[in-house]
């Protein structure tokens, strides 16, 4: 028997809701930045350690403005602060819904893949007898090894 670890079925209302909202999560994140990993690896990063760290000394900036120099731009790190917080728990339910949707991916291509073994092994068993030999062989280059050659053995 099969395994069978899911079972869905979208409509097509269901798709098109589902390309709407995203294409709206798409326009409302339009403004969200991508960048390439070499340009990561020159930034000061945020950390746990380091946050409580920004927050307190914008706090004590935020109450003493007479000593911050124009150029600091106090409002605009204070409203980056303020995005930064808004973001993140939209962030966390968008990554808790994209790992759904992950996990949902390997399950039905599990239950595929399962599927499909089982299939195979009918092939082998009968494929014969209804002309299906020379489709199970060219099947079988899926499960094709590649010959290793013959590592001396040490004296």
């Amino acid at each position: 028997m099969a395994q069978n670890l899911i079972s869905l079925s979208w409509t097509a209302e269901q798709l098109q809701q589902l390309d709407a909202a995203l294409a709206t999560v798409e326009d409302v994140c339009a403004r969200l930045i991508s960048l390439e990993p070499d340009e990561v690896r020159g930034l000061f990063k945020m950390g746990g350690k380091s946050e409580p760290f920004c927050r307190e000394t914008l706090g004590v900036l935020g109450q003493n403005r007479k000593i911050v120099p124009e150029s600091l731009e106090l409002d605009d790190v204070l409203a980056d602060l303020a995005a930064l917080d808004a973001l993140r728990p939209r962030l966390r339910r968008l990554q808790q819904l994209a790992k759904r949707g992950e996990d949902t991916e390997i399950l039905l291509g599990s239950d595929i893949f399962s599927a499909a073994l089982e299939g195979y092994a009918l092939l082998k068993v009968s494929g014969k007898n209804h002309g299906l030999e020379d489709l199970r062989k060219g099947l079988s280059a899926r499960f094709g090894r590649a010959r290793r050659s013959a590592e001396p053995v040490p004296a």
